[in-house]
């Protein structure tokens, strides 16, 4: 079986040390032990890293040394993406407000990877959003991208 490509948008790793959201936090360190076991082979972006550099000096700290251990690859940005964002937010899938979530499903979708996981239900895991997501990459030539919450991921009844 194909080994399937995942794009971790930056509330995945936040969610590692959630001790506040505990099922959350139990079902994303869950989907990392996949990861690490070679279930999956897993992605962030420079956007990810450029939103986790706003965070205190702790969170930073924490949030890079699980993208070290795991082996989160870095995907830079480039004007393909940045175009395909766009029509994201031009369509008004994504709000212009929060162009960098339009960037996280870019990035997966230029990148030919298979599923984007987030625990964003605002503008991310959302019906509207991937039917829509899925219709512009159709009409400008990508392939259909899943878009799912690690709890929808992991294979692990908790």
């Amino acid at each position: 079986m194909k080994k399937l490509k995942l794009y971790l948008d930056t509330s995945v790793l936040n969610f590692y040390y959630a001790n506040d959201s505990p099922e959350e936090k139990a079902i994303t360190q869950e989907l990392f032990r996949e990861i690490k076991s070679g279930s999956y082979t897993a992605y962030i972006s420079s956007t990810v890293l450029e939103e986790i550099s706003r965070a205190s000096k702790q969170k930073q700290k924490d949030l890079l040394s699980l993208i070290e251990e795991f082996n989160l690859m870095p995907l830079e940005l480039d004007e393909e993406i940045e175009n395909l964002a766009s029509l994201y937010i031009k369509h008004k899938i994504i709000p212009q407000k929060y162009e960098e979530d339009a960037v996280h499903i870019a990035v997966a979708v230029v990148n030919d990877l298979d599923v984007i996981v987030s625990w964003n239900f605002e503008h991310i895991v959302k019906l509207k959003t991937k039917i829509n997501v899925n219709g512009i990459n159709k009409m400008e030539g990508y392939k259909e991208i899943e878009i799912y919450s690690p709890m929808e991921v992991i294979d692990y009844e908790l």
